[in-house]
């Protein structure tokens, strides 16, 4: 029988190819008319792209990725520069590679991949609305009334699953009180002494900005984002230029000068979940942001899909569906919570920062070196 996968992002269709090389057929079903992500610029590590190579796409994705020479963190009042980690042949040597991309520069290489497997069915305008089971399978209910029988079903269908609300029932996700501003600005508009093939981090009070180039140098994706008290939930709503400025004061020259580039501008107020133990449900499990959505600061949502997507792929038994799922949630679960904490201690305990405490931090990180960095990276690239 057949494997449903609710969600055809990045989670979901790495999923679907990372069972169909198992031997298993599958089904993705996506709410959307057409597979395509939504936002712009994504950082993608080492550990990603092992889980790519794993899935055969890795190299597909590096040809369209911004391989940077360093990671910077700079103070977003003064601009001085705080530390760095240069991702040079030494970080390469024990990591992997590390790259910046547009997010269509991953999907698009897992969904031609999807589409060249005969074993993996691909739907769209299909939303599940929830599911059934029993002893011999699983049923997705899709919005339109349509049943979808699988013998087992993969909720990877995002921050405001679907099947996660049947399944774990804990409500709306949590508003972060923090607010993302996101443009992707033509690089021929950028000064060249701006265009260097670095992630530069702008650390200011109550808020950062992040900057790189994606697309093959021909766009820059810009992310500022301020931690402005928000408690109501935004996606993508367009936000005049002067509403964005006026919470990244005061702002250095360079950061500014990279601000003012952008005229378009797109809200997200950022929202995660506690993590669980379990997120499974018999024949039903989760993946992704819908198991263990993350806030953006250890630039790993897209990752955890995809170590989600291969270590569920490498212990999946259709003889023993209920077992297959269960090993998978205690392999992810304690790894996803980690990550989970981490990202939410950066954002809060780390970039956004005032006074004594951001000196603190500046001269905790100015008194690392790179092996140091190394060490302290490990957990997460090792």
């Amino acid at each position: 029988m057949t494997v449903l996968v609710v969600g055809g992002g990045i989670g979901g269709l790495a999923t679907a190819l990372g069972l169909a090389r198992a031997g298993q057929r599958v089904t993705v079903l996506e709410a959307a008319p057409a597979f395509e992500e939504i936002g712009a610029g994504i950082q993608v590590g080492p550990n990603g792209f092992r889980m790519l190579d794993a899935l055969g796409v890795g190299p597909a994705v590096r040809s369209r990725a911004v391989h940077v020479d360093a990671w910077r963190l700079r103070c977003g009042v003064s601009g001085r520069l705080i530390a760095g980690l240069p991702i040079d042949d030494g970080f390469r040597a024990r990591f992997g590679t590390y790259a910046v991309v547009h997010r269509d520069d991953v999907l698009a290489p897992l969904l031609h991949a999807c589409q060249s497997d005969e074993r993996i069915d691909l739907r769209v305008d299909s939303g599940v609305e929830a599911y059934t089971q029993d002893e011999d399978g699983v049923t997705a209910v899709l919005r339109s009334g349509d049943l979808v029988h699988g013998t087992a079903l993969v909720g990877a269908d995002g921050l405001r699953s679907a099947v996660r609300r049947q399944l774990v029932g804990d409500g709306d996700p949590q508003v972060s009180g923090h607010t993302t501003f996101r443009a992707v600005i033509p690089a021929r508009d950028v000064p060249h002494s701006l265009k260097e093939d670095v992630v530069t981090l702008w650390a200011g009070p109550r808020y950062h900005v992040v900057w790189y180039v994606i697309a093959g140098g021909r766009y820059v994706n810009l992310v500022a984002t301020a931690d402005n008290g928000a408690t109501d939930p935004l996606s993508g709503k367009p936000v005049e230029h002067a509403d964005v400025m006026r919470h990244f004061t005061p702002l250095c020259d360079d950061a500014a000068r990279v601000m003012e580039l952008a005229d378009e501008w797109r809200a997200w107020v950022l929202c995660d979940r506690a993590p669980i133990a379990d997120w499974q449900d018999s024949r039903v499990v989760l993946l992704g942001d819908a198991a263990h959505p993350v806030l953006q600061y250890a630039a790993q949502g897209a990752c955890q899909a995809l170590e989600d997507a291969v270590c569920l792929a490498s212990v999946f038994d259709p003889r023993d569906v209920r077992g297959s799922f269960a090993r998978y949630v205690a392999l992810r679960s304690e790894r996803a919570a980690r990550v989970h904490q981490a990202s939410r201690f950066m954002g809060r305990e780390v970039y956004h920062l005032a006074g004594e405490a951001a000196l603190a931090r500046d001269a905790m990180f100015a008194s690392w070196t790179v092996a140091d960095l190394h060490e302290r990276l490990e957990w997460l690239y090792g």
